[in-house]
């Protein structure tokens, strides 16, 4: 039976009336589960209306009312683990475990989110001037908006949303199409929480959504992750509109892979970081550099020996290392890819086309592809696969490999395996990409630290998370006070200085 799905708007469950609709897939078995309504601008322009009346109301809570309420929604959302993990794994999938793995790095983000007292406290100073005080204090937005990712359905939308909550914002999201049922029930999950009716909102939709979040004044700040032309359409044009943006997009990152290093570890570390979740991950790592023909040469067989060992089954099988893509848009661009490849004349090691997987066989599968002596005019170098397929680009020294990442136009996130201190310094050091993992393979920072990508994975000057989140969400007011009481001389008509 197809479910219907709805827009989750004030509260409360509210069906679409544009007469437009998405399917959303079983990816496991390539049948349509549900559909999604896809909103109208008039639709989207009340959703807006409705978190704007909501606002002043979730505003006015003490910052320590406002973690309460994140408090218990992080409770609420653990006691359904296993039920939200099977809901995502469902129409995304990932395997159940890496479901499980998306939902808790979005709570995290909510725990950072909880210190909020803490972390809006401005700043004071006492007699700037001759019975002066200056004081800052950081205020709400209003009203913002986070549009977000198939790949992570529920960590991306709470790394939006739990800091722009805290911050006293109402909040509209607009998930994407695809898998957007976990997102719907996270919003029930906050309402049982204890926020107030209209704060967090889910509304569906596809670009005609997208364009009226944009361009109503009433929304002050979006924030995006997807790809890069996408990223960069929806950043000049909010900006052009006057808001803030963050927007995250594309990626190509790579592992450095010195002689020295542990190959073992890194070939083990690696098929997780190149595999795992499909490769649906803009920090999977896609690329392998080993600097030195014989690194390459042994990496390339343990990793080969190791993909061959690779299960992919069902999202619901506990023994699947991977799951399914999402669509099958998704199997025909990672085939295009391979074919490109083999075009332009790499390597072909393994071959993940045409995989089938027994009672599932209309799902929508791909086996796990691996490149050796790929080079770095080939466009399955250059350009973001978004599947499992991981390339091996030779590095005749140290200062080659640096230069690969450094010239390619995505900086998300890059890995470096070595055992030498001083290496991995003057790496760390020098290259230029946003996020930089020193023996770990996707350094994703943790939730009071920031994420985001530099060069073409991302626009806009704050990032997710950590301590850029509360800035992006909140601005900034300064009051120089005195209080005249007392004072034997004034003279009004002269600007208050520092003497």
């Amino acid at each position: 039976m197809v479910r219907e799905l709805t827009h989750f708007i004030g509260g409360q469950h509210v069906a679409g009336a544009s007469g437009n609709f998405g399917d959303v897939f079983d990816p496991n078995i390539g049948q349509v589960q549900a559909r999604v309504p896809l909103a109208s601008r008039s639709e989207v322009e009340a959703v807006i209306g409705n978190a704007a009346a909501a606002q002043p109301e979730w505003a006015a809570f003490n910052p320590q009312k406002r973690a309460r309420v994140l408090m218990k929604f992080l409770t609420l959302v653990q006691d359904e683990m296993d039920s939200l993990a099977a809901l995502l794994s469902s129409e995304h999938g990932k395997t159940i475990a890496d479901a499980k793995g998306d939902i808790q790095r979005g709570l995290e983000v909510i725990e950072f989110a909880t210190g909020i007292p803490h972390l809006l406290k401005g700043e004071y100073t006492e007699s700037a001037g001759t019975g002066i005080d200056v004081y800052s204090m950081r205020q709400p937005l209003g009203v913002v908006a986070g549009i977000t990712p198939f790949n992570f359905p529920a960590m991306i939308p709470l790394w939006k949303a739990g800091p722009a909550l805290a911050c006293g914002n109402a909040f509209v999201l607009k998930p994407s199409e695809r898998d957007p049922s976990v997102p719907l029930r996270l919003a029930e999950l906050f309402l049982k929480a204890g926020l107030p009716a209209g704060v967090f909102n889910v509304v569906n939709g596809d670009k005609e959504a997208v364009d009226t979040l944009l361009h109503d004044p009433r929304i002050k700040a979006v924030g995006f992750v997807g790809s890069t032309p996408i990223a960069q359409y929806i950043y000049e044009t909010a900006t052009a509109n006057g808001k803030r943006a963050q927007c995250f997009g594309g990626a190509k990152n790579h592992a450095i892979v010195m002689p020295d290093a542990d190959l073992d570890d890194v070939a083990d570390q690696l098929i997780g970081a190149g595999y795992g979740s499909a490769g649906e991950r803009c920090m999977a790592i896609s690329v392998a550099v080993p600097v030195g023909e014989e690194t390459a040469d042994r990496l390339v067989a343990k990793l080969t020996e190791r993909v061959h060992k690779l299960n992919i089954g069902r999202s619901d099988d506990p023994g699947a290392d991977f799951g399914p893509l999402v669509g099958k848009d998704g199997v025909n661009r990672v085939n295009n890819y391979v074919q490109v490849g083999i075009d332009e004349g790499a390597d072909l090691v393994v071959d993940g086309r045409g995989l089938t997987v027994e009672g599932s066989e209309d799902g929508y599968f791909v086996g796990a592809t691996l490149f050796d002596k790929v080079t770095s005019d080939m466009r399955i170098y250059r350009e973001e696969i978004f599947g499992p397929v991981l390339t091996v680009v030779r590095a005749k020294d140290y200062e080659e490999g640096l230069r690969l990442a450094n010239e390619h136009e995505y900086g998300n996130g890059v890995a470096i395996f070595t055992r030498d201190g001083d290496t991995a310094r003057d790496f760390a050091a020098r290259v230029q990409v946003g996020m930089v993992g020193i023996n770990v393979p996707i350094p994703v920072p943790i939730a009071y630290y920031t994420f985001g990508g530099w060069k073409r994975s991302g626009f806009g000057d704050l990032n997710q998370h950590g301590p850029d989140s509360i800035r992006f969400y909140t601005k900034t007011k300064t009051v120089t006070q005195r209080w005249p009481s007392g004072l034997k001389e004034s003279n009004a008509f002269v600007i208050p200085t520092m003497d």
